[in-house]
């Protein structure tokens, strides 16, 4: 089975996962950032991971989910909100709807560090803002800010290996 894994990542966040998922892949797995990205036709099985940006993958894995086309595919991605918001799911569900015309077989979300350029913009338009930094937001993105950890690339490991399984039967 011909596998590969692609992943967009801003602050090394989603990397992580990309490369704890890799490590279950079956011998000979592919995996690059998204703009380095082969591409998916010659594949049985695509992990794809993206960044949650304004609701959803991306802009340069949404672009690349656009070319994958009739595969199997896993997606897994990180934020800066808590992983069981709706939110998150909306978010997920935004990478599942982008992914049209292939089966999804298994998602994996965890928080990951926000860019702290991006803080400082979003601090600078103040009250404009339409994420203020209210006290349950300012915890939460300290929380985000340990993440992912050791327990999230496990249980990003978990979802893939359980993936991989079905495909192999």
């Amino acid at each position: 089975m011909k596998t590969l894994v692609v992943y967009s990542s801003r602050t090394g966040n989603t990397r992580m996962i990309a490369e704890a998922v890799h490590s279950v892949m079956p011998d000979g797995a592919g995996i690059f950032p998204v703009r380095d990205a082969p591409d998916p036709s010659p594949y049985d099985f695509v992990a794809l991971g993206f960044w949650v940006d304004k609701g959803g993958p991306d802009a340069d894995m949404a672009e690349y989910l656009g070319s994958v086309r009739g595969k199997r595919v896993g997606l897994f991605g990180t934020l800066g909100a808590w992983p069981d918001s709706e939110h998150a799911r909306k978010a997920m569900q935004a990478a599942v709807d982008r992914a049209e015309g292939n089966t999804v077989l298994g998602t994996f979300l965890c928080q990951g560090k926000v860019d702290p350029k991006l803080l400082a913009a979003m601090a600078k338009m103040g009250g404009n803002s339409p994420h203020p930094m209210t006290e349950e937001r300012k915890a939460r993105l300290e929380e985000a800010a340990r993440h992912p950890d050791a327990a999230d690339c496990e249980n990003a490991r978990r979802v893939f290996t359980d993936i991989v399984k079905n495909l192999e039967r």
